[in-house]
């Protein structure tokens, strides 16, 4: 056989088996778009952490009176021990420093210009709290110098802190923080100052709500971050219902894109709900203070906890739990304890279950919008 005719033979073979052997291209395109879908299809994993949240840490003359335990020593922690094992398996543990820790070296003093002494930061931290707002209306009560050794307190700790400031950069640089990896920012205004003002140039010192500066600092992390958590110190004191400007901040707040809105200053609870798809804490009413003469409602405070998912960048609030925490105290001012609700019998406090009722009804009612 001559030798070219083999040569075809063979190459005819060979095309037959690459033809046999080729995927269709049907098949190859099927593959394809089976792959597509099941990467479209595929869902991100949703992201989780905790918080609870409770309200004003108010340490009036008959407060640090009761903690004192030696000359110009103070121990807070028999006080608060009952809260421990109700937030201890959260992430974050907010709470509201009402009154300025300025530290002893200033003097400890209580109504109208409070300064607490070092005692109480000490204990709330080692109760697990790591989430603290510092703006409120008692912030400049011992003026530049308390919120100077305020902010230079809350630096040895392990906490993250929002509202007071030592300098423009320091009040300009806006965190960024992260927990079971979700990107949040914590960012924390009042309303309110006593009608003190801060040095001229130092405004610094204190965050003053305003919508401008609120925009301001809002777009400058909104881009990166999942979760922005906003501590309002505002409304009317003793008042259970939200006033119209709670719901003005709270509406704009919303638009800007905050998540959450944790509210202080009334001293007494307030409704908690939802301004779109923003959480709103109105009012935690008072964790701890010396407020019983003034009456019960003042002794009743808030405490939330939930879950905030981040699923594919919406963020959702998730097992939301309510509950109303008690400033015991007896009728001459001494032997203050925190109790849960949970932990009361009517020897503590008569007729608590009647009152958790009230209480709460306050707390799940309906916040109406024009």
């Amino acid at each position: 056989m001559p030798i070219f005719v083999f040569l075809i033979i063979i190459a005819g073979i060979i095309a037959s088996v690459i033809y046999l052997i080729k995927p269709d291209d049907n098949v190859e395109k099927a593959q394809t778009k089976t792959k597509s879908k099941n990467s479209v299809s595929k869902k991100v994993e949703a992201k989780k952490m905790s918080l609870v949240a409770v309200g004003d840490c108010l340490i009036h003359g008959a407060v640090y009176l009761d903690a004192k335990v030696g000359n110009n020593s103070y121990d807070f922690s028999g006080i608060i021990e009952n809260i421990k094992p109700l937030i201890s398996e959260y992430d974050l543990k907010y709470y509201n420093q009402e009154t300025i820790i300025g530290g002893k070296a200033l003097g400890v003093s209580h109504y109208p210009r409070f300064n607490s002494p070092e005692e109480i930061g000490d204990n709330m931290v080692d109760l697990g709290f790591n989430l603290v707002s510092l703006a409120n209306n008692h912030s400049l009560d011992k003026d530049e110098k308390g919120i100077l050794n305020s902010n230079e307190y809350w630096k040895t700790k392990n906490v993250i802190t929002a509202g007071t400031y030592s300098s423009w950069d320091e009040r300009n640089d806006i965190k960024v923080y992260e927990k079971n990896g979700i990107k949040y920012a914590f960012l924390a205004y009042t309303t309110t100052t006593n009608g003190l003002s801060m040095p001229k140039g130092k405004e610094y010192l204190l965050n003053v709500y305003s919508e401008k500066q609120a925009k301001e600092d809002i777009d400058k992390i909104k881009d990166k971050v999942d979760v922005i958590i906003v501590s309002m110190h505002w409304g009317d004191e003793y008042v259970f219902e939200p006033t119209e400007s709670e719901k003005e901040i709270a509406n704009y707040l919303s638009s800007l894109g905050v998540n959450l809105i944790i509210g202080s200053h009334p001293h007494v609870v307030q409704p908690v709900g939802y301004v779109n798809d923003t959480l709103v804490i109105y009012s935690l009413g008072n964790f701890l203070s010396g407020q019983r003469p003034m009456g019960i409602d003042k002794t009743i405070g808030l405490m939330v906890g939930m879950d905030i998912v981040v699923n594919d960048s919406k963020v959702t609030f998730e097992n939301v739990n309510k509950s109303l925490i008690y400033t015991y105290s007896t009728t001459s001012d001494t032997k203050y304890k925190l109790y849960a609700f949970s932990q009361l019998d009517d020897s503590i406090l008569p007729n608590y279950k009647s009152l958790e009722e009230k209480y709460m009804n306050i707390v799940n009612s309906e916040v109406k919008y024009d």
